[in-house]
């Protein structure tokens, strides 16, 4: 189904006061559509506009923002005029298209950010999403463990220092996505090196991408290649493929575009290949950090990411008198 442009005008006169807290879907022919983003499919895109809904083709976008993007832009701009110091975010986007740069720049400007996380069982990567230590990783570098330890390198003099964080906590899992969120609670923790999510709908085949992590304990390896597919399908979820070499180690470490953004968390590849490597969409982490409370790790039940209410006791009946 194609978008005729007479859908547009109205679109955009619709709500002109309420943009900040609209989805923003701009089109390859320079229009854009402004509303409520109800569903995504790998093929469209269905957005209420308020009167009705309409079904916007993939092939037919070249940009999404979100009402979360727009809404912290507009934040941002206001404390800066007010001066007022605004809360930091919990993670963080760019909904403006980025440029490529050259990958040895990228990797000395967002290496200190991918780290090493370590357990009993073994080890895998990951990444920080703000300066406060919380990071992503995937649920089967933790799974079964809390002994969890993250190893670092920060920066001095032009030089890499590494520095392991053993005061680790659980915040959140989803086993499902394989994903988990992690937090440093060492107290002497410094402020850290972070990463800046991307969008992984706006990628094409045949686009340029590298993976930064630890395979086989080999920490800060970069590795590049070339989005095979966005949607490939295993068990029942969709990924990205991709040539870069992932290996045992990898799994949890980000995927960059050539922006320098994360697009996608590695998690497998096929043994029997090369070139043959697997990451989560960023999208699907976006949605677990933002619903990162229904997710929240017990310790009552740590396998499970979900909290049970207590089952109703049963009434009690005495025996009635004789």
């Amino acid at each position: 189904m194609s978008l005729k442009k007479y859908f547009v005008l109205p679109v955009l006169l619709f709500c002109g006061l309420c943009l900040a807290s609209a989805d923003v879907i701009q089109l390859k022919d320079h229009a854009a559509v402004t509303g409520k983003i109800l569903a995504e499919k790998p093929d469209s895109v269905i957005v209420d506009v308020g009167y009705t809904a309409l079904v916007v083709p993939r092939s037919a976008i070249a940009n999404i923002s979100r009402a979360s993007n727009a809404v912290t832009q507009m934040a941002s701009a206001t404390s800066s005029l007010l001066n007022v110091n605004a809360p930091a975010q919990f993670y963080y986007t760019d909904g403006r298209a980025a440029g490529a740069r050259d990958v040895q720049d990228l990797v000395k400007q967002i290496g200190e950010a991918v780290v090493q996380v370590r357990t009993p069982g073994g080890l895998g990567s990951g990444f920080f999403i703000n300066a406060d230590g919380y990071l992503i990783t995937n649920f089967h570098v933790i799974q079964g463990e809390t002994e969890i330890s993250v190893e670092v390198y920060h920066r001095h003099d032009g030089q890499l220092d590494r520095e392991t964080y053993k005061q680790v906590q659980i915040v959140a899992i989803n086993k499902f996505q394989d994903l988990a969120l992690l937090k440093i609670k060492d107290k002497d923790a410094l402020k850290f090196k972070y990463v800046t999510l991307g969008n992984s709908d706006v990628l094409s085949v045949g686009d340029p991408v590298f993976a930064i992590g630890s395979p086989m304990g080999l920490e800060r390896t970069m590795t590049s290649g070339i989005l095979s597919t966005k949607t490939r399908e295993l068990e029942g979820e969709l990924y990205l493929q991709t040539t870069a070499q992932i290996n045992p180690g990898n799994s949890g470490g980000p995927l960059f575009n050539m922006a320098g953004e994360v697009i996608g968390v590695t998690n497998m590849k096929i043994m029997f290949g090369e070139g043959l490597g697997f990451a989560i969409p960023v999208e699907l982490v976006k949605n677990f950090l933002d619903h990162r409370d229904a997710f929240a790790y017990s310790t009552d039940n740590p396998n499970n990411p979900y909290r049970y209410l207590e089952p109703p006791s049963r009434t009690q009946h005495e025996p009635a008198e004789q």
